[in-house]
């Protein structure tokens, strides 16, 4: 089994959340997305920050475009690997 990771860039905390919440009803996920703060290189401001799903997928069962269009419903988008 691989160790296969996704990570969806969200501009916002809320934004984050909300869509966290969301990709296990869509994708059917079998555990919890890691939500991680990103600040931004040179800002000290919480506001100043990326929020990002990280989600395993060692089955490889998930599909990168699916998630791109589902990040950019939050103004997001998914990091290639």
């Amino acid at each position: 089994m691989s160790d296969v990771r996704h990570v969806l860039v969200l501009p916002d905390r809320d934004a984050a959340e909300e869509a966290a919440d969301a990709l296990g009803e869509r994708f059917g996920l079998d555990e919890e997305p890691q939500l991680v703060r990103e600040a931004l290189a040179g800002e000290d401001d919480a506001e100043d920050a990326q929020w990002l799903l990280v989600l395993r997928d060692e089955e490889e069962r998930l599909d990168a475009g699916e998630l791109d269009a589902f990040a950019a419903q939050w103004d997001g988008w998914r990091e290639e690997p």
